[in-house]
């Protein structure tokens, strides 16, 4: 069965937010918990499916590369940054030393009057993310999963 122009506004509407039922609302659909159903329909879900597959062409936005992103602030040290000199001072890297994967940690660097601020992402949350992904707190046995993050670990850093 075919799209109605209805369904397909819903669609276009679902894929601003991924809320079946505010846009169900803006679709013009009276009871707005009908967005729910329409998910359903598998002519409803196969044109979202088309319409995200587009998208994630367009903007090259893969699993592999937010889970890569993702490792790459989970994994991020702080040595990756600074170092101690002998004297027992901190300096700080140059970004220009820096790889991809080190950069992608950094949210932020500013000078202060105590110095210069390093500012990282959230490194528990990305590997609460990483975590999660690999099904490591479902309650199944947790050993094969810490393996499984060291592997991700290797290769996303070669390490």
């Amino acid at each position: 069965m075919a799209i109605t122009e209805k369904q397909k506004r819903f669609a276009d509407e679902y894929l601003k937010d991924l809320n079946a039922t505010a846009a169900a609302r803006r679709a013009g659909y009276k009871d707005p918990n009908f967005g729910r159903q329409l998910l359903t329909k598998t002519n409803v879900s196969e044109y979202i499916q088309k319409r995200m597959q587009a998208q994630q062409s367009r903007t090259e936005i893969t699993q592999d590369r937010v889970l890569q992103e993702l490792a790459a602030i989970g994994f991020a040290r702080g040595t990756d940054y600074a170092q101690v000199t002998k004297s027992g001072a901190v300096a700080i890297k140059p970004t220009d030393q820096l790889n991809d994967q080190q950069k992608a940690a950094v949210t932020g660097i500013k000078e202060t009057q105590a110095g210069v601020e390093v500012k990282l992402a959230d490194k528990v949350k990305a590997l609460e993310l990483l975590g999660k992904h690999l099904g490591m707190f479902d309650g199944a046995s947790q050993s094969a999963d810490i393996e499984d993050l060291a592997d991700l670990r290797k290769e996303v850093f070669g390490k």
